[in-house]
């Protein structure tokens, strides 16, 4: 069982790591200045973006987006999970990784989970062990020789049988109940249940879930199984069965072959995203080695993270029904939010009754190829291709209603180059100007949020929401996108102008900005659980910050970034290091170096960035207390007191 490795060792490695030194054994470094340059390792490139600080001990490209320390560069470089990126690096400097024992619940997970991938391992090797020796194994030969498997694409792929019968696999693997358990607790098994519904304990009382079925085993992104998928040879109900989901296996966080995909490419420049496993298995067997799936789920925000994280280019390659069409739509929504500067999405759809497993047996896989690169689009033309169906672009009506439906999708575009051209394509298409456009997004955005606030009864109480909605409120939402590094901001509307004529971030951003380059302003923070509280997301990343630098003063941004990606991740580590690497951020601290051209207080500018969100409260404290009037609910004493001292501050 894996143990936890101590943070302060974590801490002491990346003091004595050298990061130049170890990222030019990788990629050729030049000096350029303070720092060093190279074209980027993780997307082509001509011109040199990608730079590493020796003074942060840190790289960043400006051109992708790519960042991290020494840790971070292994994990990504050499396709390293977390702990085993730690040791190659302490191996560098001749040190053994310490352990700790982790936490009791992380414990317990890990105890619960060993178990059940040496318990997928063995039914992995079962299932392939019957496609060779088991007397029902010829058709389930014949059908994958029909469909044109060689023995080496099965081989790689891990193909088995799961024969016909109840309890082939109980037999072979479950020796006791504990182990029947087990296999239920894998996915692998299912309890029976009596005439009342009740299910029955014992190995006499399962049978095995997968039965008669070619089976694919799916692995994560270190090859371990951790579920499978099963395709029916018979008449049963239905086609297609997947694991169910286990204390290892997440559907909404894996994709099928994505592992497989890795074994036959060093690196993975695209990835064709398909619907199924025998697409993935199809395209493999004619020379395609990079297709993945989605584990009987539309492909979500997690699944495009994935992809994103291993490839810059994902083409969607879905059927041409109104299945495949639908899919498609889900996923250009999902993926939106994803799309940074340097990252292409192409989409396929393919004649309809056709898929990437028929269709690539009919032209073969070179063809199949330039059918893609000819007819698969960009996201731009497929996003107003589809928004278009049914819409006169030459009517006046048309065009304000293509308008309003693109404009909010386009606002889920992060921030950066590809979205300004976005949005000036929408201009061109539906002839209105950027400012009307934004004028679109909010009016759409003021309607939802009109349509999603409860309304007062006559008492002045909100209804109490279901249990559905709050967890959509809870979990549906997600943190707004981080602007790039270039962009400028104007200022919220109300708001004094800046003093300086600097481009700034807005306050919650610049607090956090601030805090990364000077660490000691967290002393000017009062109570934090106001912060925590907020239910703007960069407010809980500012409290978040402030509270790990009060606790370890000493850490520099290496030693916090590494921190951060250890307790929160890749993509949190991500948000922190993109704001300390941007040329904003990096010109304001070149300002505190002693440029006396423009003025700089880094002890003001925070102060004044906690003023205005304090201000931006204390407006709409206001604003709620006169909606709450307006709707004839009574407001208390010291509620109308504080709409009156608002009032008179505003108009003395």
């Amino acid at each position: 069982m894996a143990s936890r490795i101590p943070q302060h060792f974590i801490d002491d490695l990346l003091a004595r790591a050298d990061i130049v030194e170890l990222v030019d054994s990788r990629v050729k470094l030049r000096k350029t200045g303070k720092n060093y340059a190279a074209c980027c390792p993780f997307h082509d490139e001509k011109t040199p973006s990608f730079t590493v600080s020796p003074d942060k001990q840190f790289y960043y490209c400006f051109g992708c987006g790519a960042n991290g320390n020494a840790i971070g560069f292994l994990m990504e470089y050499d396709r390293l999970p977390f702990p085993e990126a730690v040791e190659k690096l302490a191996a560098t400097r001749g040190l053994e990784v310490p352990r700790e024992q982790p936490a009791p619940g992380r414990e317990k997970r890990q105890q619960e989970s060993q178990p059940l991938y040496q318990l997928t391992e063995k039914a992995a090797d079962y299932y392939r062990e019957q496609l060779r020796s088991h007397p029902a194994a010829g058709n389930a030969v014949a059908y994958l020789r029909n469909r044109g498997l060689s023995g080496e694409i099965a081989r790689d792929f891990g193909i088995g049988l799961a024969p016909p019968g109840w309890d082939n696999l109980l037999n072979a693997l479950a020796n006791s109940a504990q182990k029947a358990e087990q296999l239920a607790l894998a996915g692998l098994a299912i309890r029976r249940r009596d005439n009342d519904g009740n299910t029955k304990a014992g190995a006499r009382h399962h049978y095995d879930r997968f039965r008669n079925r070619i089976i694919f085993p799916i692995r994560d992104q270190r090859g371990r199984t951790i579920a499978f998928g099963g395709r029916v040879l018979g008449d049963e109900k239905p086609k297609y069965l997947n694991s169910p989901e286990t204390p290892i296996f997440h559907k909404g966080r894996e994709l099928y072959g994505l592992w497989e995909a890795h074994q036959a490419n060093r690196n993975l420049d695209r990835l064709i995203v398909v619907e199924g496993y025998m697409d993935v298995v199809a395209l493999a067997q004619f020379g395609i080695r990079c297709a993945v799936a989605t584990l009987g789920t539309a492909c979500g925000e997690e699944h495009i993270q994935l992809a994103f994280r291993h490839a810059t280019e994902l083409l969607f390659c879905f059927d041409g029904d109104r299945a495949g069409r639908a899919a498609a739509r889900r996923a250009l929504e999902s993926a939106l939010p994803q799309m940074q500067d340097g990252r292409s999405l192409r989409f396929l759809l393919l004649p309809e009754g056709e898929d990437p497993d028929t269709l690539v047996r009919q032209l073969g896989g070179e063809r199949f190829q330039q059918l893609m690169e000819a007819q698969a689009l960009p996201l731009e033309d497929f996003l107003f291709d589809l928004l278009s169906e049914d819409i006169n672009l030459q009517t006046m009506d048309g065009r304000a209603r293509l308008s309003k439906l693109a404009a909010p999708l386009l606002d889920l575009l992060p921030e950066g180059v590809y979205r300004q051209l976005m949005f000036q394509q929408l201009a061109s298409r539906t002839g209105l100007d950027k400012e009307t456009l934004q004028e679109v997004i909010r009016a759409e955005k003021a309607r939802n949020t009109q349509a999603q606030q409860p309304r007062h009864t006559a008492s002045g109480q909100a209804p109490v929401a279901s249990q559905e909605s709050s967890q959509d409120i809870q979990h549906g939402t997600s943190p707004q996108p981080w602007p790039a590094e270039d962009t400028p901001y104007l200022e919220p509307e109300g708001d004094s102008p800046r003093r300086r004529g600097q481009y700034h971030l807005p306050p919650e951003r610049m607090l956090i900005a601030l805090l990364l380059h000077h660490p000691q302003l967290c002393a000017q923070v009062g109570d934090l659980e106001r912060f925590r509280a907020s239910s703007d997301p960069d407010l809980v990343l500012f409290s978040q910050l402030v509270a790990l630098l009060r606790d370890r003063p000493e850490y520099n941004l290496n030693q916090l970034l590494g921190y951060w990606r250890a307790h929160h991740g890749a993509d949190a580590c991500d948000i922190l290091a993109r704001l300390a690497m941007s040329p904003l951020v990096s010109g304001i601290h070149q300002l505190a170096q002693g440029d006396s051209n423009l003025e700089y207080d880094p002890h003001m500018e925070f102060s004044d960035c906690l003023k205005r969100l304090e201000e931006s409260a204390s407006r709409q404290r206001n604003r709620d207390l006169l909606a709450q009037l307006k709707s004839g609910a009574q407001l208390s004493p010291e509620e109308q007191l504080a709409l009156l001292a608002n009032w008179r501050k505003k108009h003395n």
